[in-house]
């Protein structure tokens, strides 16, 4: 196993994850941004309200984009055990 291999696992493990976690973090971040927006006009400032829309932001955007977020993960998985015998040589 080269230097090389490990450097390309690593960084396809970081794309993966960034893949896995951006569709949450991206729908979270439209609701914050939209709650703050209506905090800032309506100069209601309660630190709560933005928790329980971004939950709700966070759970639609699983049960939306699961399904993609397993194939992703599963064929990342797969193609990583498929290559053990390659990296032991």
């Amino acid at each position: 196993m080269t230097p090389d291999m490990v450097v390309e696992i690593g960084k396809r493990a970081l794309e993966v994850t960034l893949l896995l976690g951006a569709p949450m973090l991206l729908f979270s971040l439209v609701v914050g941004v939209g709650i703050s927006i209506l905090q800032a006009t309506t100069q209601i400032n309660e630190v709560t309200l933005t928790f329980v829309p971004k939950i709700f932001a966070v759970f639609l955007a699983l049960a939306v984009f699961l399904p993609w977020m397993l194939q992703l993960l599963i064929g990342y998985v797969t193609d990583l055990f498929a290559g053990i015998p390659g990296l032991v040589g």
